[in-house]
């Protein structure tokens, strides 16, 4: 008696098409994921860039303070948020106030366009918005 053990081709093919379709379904959703830690690189600079502003607005007062301080202004170096995906060039900022109350107002835009070719694709800018009530990230 003949016994045949072992998988048959049909069998083989089937599995190897659910691979394929969970594969297809999860490199979306992995790629997703590896631009969003990307973008922790540049969160991170851009809540340097928050502390350095808030110092700034310390040290120069309400009318000391320039809308759009360079960096240099705020004392980060040229190259000093060079990092992985992200670089200097690719940070700006504006509306820096200072209320009569003391309150730090300002808007860091990271523009991943100007990053390395490794930076993320999606979304191509992030903006931190600071003020009395706290630190708000949003993309695009």
């Amino acid at each position: 008696m003949k016994s045949n053990k072992g998988f048959t081709m049909v069998e083989l093919m089937v599995v190897v098409l659910i691979v394929a379709i969970l594969a297809a379904v999860a490199i979306p959703l992995m790629s997703g994921r590896v631009d969003a830690s990307k973008w922790s690189e540049a969160k991170a600079s851009m809540g340097t860039i928050a502390t350095a502003i808030r110092a700034y607005a310390a040290e120069k007062g309400k009318d000391g303070v320039s809308a759009t301080p360079s960096l240099s202004d705020l004392g980060i170096g040229t190259n000093e948020l060079d990092g992985t995906y992200f670089l200097t060039v690719c940070y700006t900022i504006s509306g820096v106030a200072v209320s009569d109350a003391g309150v730090v107002s300002f808007t860091v835009v990271c523009d991943a366009t100007k990053g390395r070719s490794t930076a993320p694709k999606k979304p191509t800018k992030m903006t931190l918005t600071g003020s009395g009530t706290g630190q708000v990230f949003t993309e695009g």
